[in-house]
């Protein structure tokens, strides 16, 4: 992607890049000022590596160079990475609880008929943020049903994800 004289100034992008991405589940929710100042780090970073002015779109870069997401998206992403590894019980042990099926909850087994479900019990007393026990089950419900299905792969549901928020945020492709 990046010629090889360049190699340190796209090192430089992807740090900021990976700087963004890290612990940005706690953004789910967040105001739209916030978000678009951490877009505009991510434009300034993709604008270095791409070697883009200032004055020129960013987004062409965004979408057709680098591919990468949206703030936002990038958000969800995570988000639903997370949810789809406590589904499928792949997540570390202190996630073990947040994200269960909805029949295994009494009273709750038949509330949404035959599509599987899932939810996030609520406990006044845990450490946890109240918004990501709200937003990460809802992130797997709103992916298309390929996605929700128990039997792809973690890299398939990444993916498939992936492509389902890019054509979300650039449009149609």
């Amino acid at each position: 992607m990046c010629p090889g004289n360049l190699l340190e100034i796209c090192l430089i992008g992807f740090l900021i890049a990976s700087r963004v991405d890290y612990c940005n589940s706690v953004l789910y929710g967040l105001s739209s000022q916030v978000i678009r100042r951490l877009q505009m780090v991510l434009n300034a970073a993709a604008r270095l590596v791409v070697s883009v002015g200032r004055y020129e779109h960013i987004t062409p870069a965004l979408r057709d160079v680098l591919h990468w997401l949206p703030v936002p998206q990038r958000t969800q992403s995570k988000i639903a990475i997370s949810a789809f590894d406590c589904v499928c019980e792949h997540c570390p042990a202190y996630f073990n609880n947040v994200c269960i099926p909805v029949a295994g909850i009494s009273g709750r087994a038949n509330m949404f008929g035959r599509t599987p479900r899932h939810a996030c019990p609520f406990d006044k007393n845990t450490a946890w943020p109240k918004k990501y026990p709200c937003c990460s089950p809802s992130r797997l419900e709103h992916a298309s049903a390929h996605l929700r299905s128990s039997s792809i792969s973690r890299g398939q549901f990444r993916a498939g994800l992936k492509t389902h928020l890019f054509t979300q945020a650039y449009g149609h492709l």
